[in-house]
């Protein structure tokens, strides 16, 4: 189950996820989720701003900005997020559990001979 957010802003309520398509969309555009602790003031709102995508991808990023400005507690929304973010990365390394049947399956072998 995807973890998501639920906002408010000026009576609206928006609900921030990440997906594994968005995330992939984010990475394509050079985000690192390391990178929030580096360069916080560029990161931080692309990390906010991303979580957008997957719900109201129309949203301007203007507002979406001036969302953040508002939130009181920046620090935890970005834990809260930066968690959110890893999910859909957990989920594809994890993969399917291994009864699930008519799922793929994978061993390797190789020739130990020098």
């Amino acid at each position: 189950m995807a973890k998501t957010i639920n906002l408010t802003y000026e009576g609206k309520n928006y609900t921030l996820e990440f997906t594994r398509e968005t995330v992939k969309q984010m990475e394509r555009r050079g985000f690192k989720l390391s990178d929030v602790v580096d360069a916080p003031l560029t990161m931080a709102p692309e990390l906010f701003a991303g979580a957008f995508k997957a719900n109201h991808p129309r949203l301007d990023r203007g507002f979406i900005n001036e969302m953040l400005d508002s939130i009181p507690d920046v620090r935890g929304l970005v834990n809260a997020l930066s968690e959110m973010y890893n999910e859909p990365i957990l989920t594809l390394l994890d993969g399917a559990s291994e009864d699930d049947e008519g799922k793929a399956s994978w061993a390797a072998s190789w020739d130990r001979k020098n």
